[in-house]
């Protein structure tokens, strides 16, 4: 039973994250029905991100609260602009083009992330920036505390990702379902064109959708480097694959779905490598994208929408 129960906590904590970067994905499918698939990229910038700003601020095992919450705003920050940055440069001009054209280009930007990170650094800028291909460690914000309840295992790192993790996801939801902005940005998912004619901006919607999901996803990185402090300019790649499955499997466009989907990768990864094989973990994500896709392709939550031709 306790390992049961140690496996129910370690496949939420990890769940949330998932469904934290899921979230970007099917919020930007809902509005611009794109795959963003330098998505998981962002994360991993953001991840990097705070890295440099827990450096330049000092945090260490002995941080203050206060500087690690500014490296978490500080790398939200910029992994929101980067994600302005991204719809305004890469997709926005391709927005009226087919759809594969807008794809290409998402695992172009990809691409450019990843590599680019591990280029050699400049020696003229003060800072190991690209930080190229060597690993590095992040800096622990604050020591870490060990509790065992009912003989689960339990650290403070585990709580605060947790409940950081549930805020932002409480947050969206009433962003989404409770403000005008959620309000434009559903008008925009239905239908642009008319949505346009009705007086909503919608290149800043987009944009701002953009920034959003990018703001998840830095969250989602520092929440997951906090806990498990190697970085390095791949590691977006396979959390990026996994939280596209999660959005898939509940739905692409729907946001319960994202979270649900997170939440059910999360805990049958535990399940899995606790009960059978540790190498099975990375598997069950695509074995569980194979079966959604056979039984029912538009996800849990998702809805079949026939276009008029």
């Amino acid at each position: 039973m306790t390992q049961f129960l140690q496996h129910l906590v370690n496949g939420i904590s990890v769940g949330t994250i998932y469904a934290l970067i899921a979230l970007g994905y099917t919020m930007v499918y809902g509005v611009l029905k794109l795959i963003n698939f330098a998505h998981g990229d962002v994360f991993m910038v953001g991840a990097y991100s705070g890295f440099y700003l827990a450096h330049a601020l000092g945090v260490s095992g002995e941080g203050s609260v206060a500087k690690a919450i500014a490296v978490f705003v500080g790398s939200m920050v910029i992994c929101g602009l980067l994600g302005l940055t991204i719809e305004r440069f890469a997709y926005r001009p391709l927005r009226y083009r087919p759809r594969l054209t807008a794809l290409i280009t998402a695992i172009g930007v990809s691409f450019l992330l990843e590599y680019g990170f591990q280029l050699p650094s400049f020696k003229w800028l003060p800072i190991a920036f690209p930080p190229g291909p060597t690993p590095r460690f992040f800096p622990t914000p604050f020591p870490r505390v060990e509790w065992v309840v009912l003989g689960v295992s339990l650290s403070n790192y585990d709580v605060i990702s947790l409940a950081v993790a549930v805020a932002f996801m409480l947050g969206l939801q009433v962003i989404v379902y409770r403000t005008k902005f959620g309000t434009a940005m559903r008008a925009v998912s239905f239908d642009s064109q008319v949505a346009g004619l009705m007086g909503i901006p919608v290149n800043r919607i987009i944009s701002w959708t953009f920034v959003l999901g990018s703001v998840l996803a830095a969250a989602a990185a520092l929440l997951v480097a906090g806990s498990r402090p190697r970085i390095d300019p791949i590691m977006g790649l396979m959390p990026g694959l996994k939280a596209f499955v999660a959005a898939v499997f509940g739905g692409i466009g729907s946001v319960p779905g994202a979270m649900v989907g997170g939440l059910a990768l999360g805990l049958a990864e535990e399940y899995v490598a606790g009960y059978t094989v540790s190498s099975y973990r990375d598997a069950i994500a695509f074995a569980m994208l194979i079966l959604v896709l056979l039984l029912r392709p538009e996800g849990l939550f998702g809805r079949v929408r026939p276009e008029k031709v």
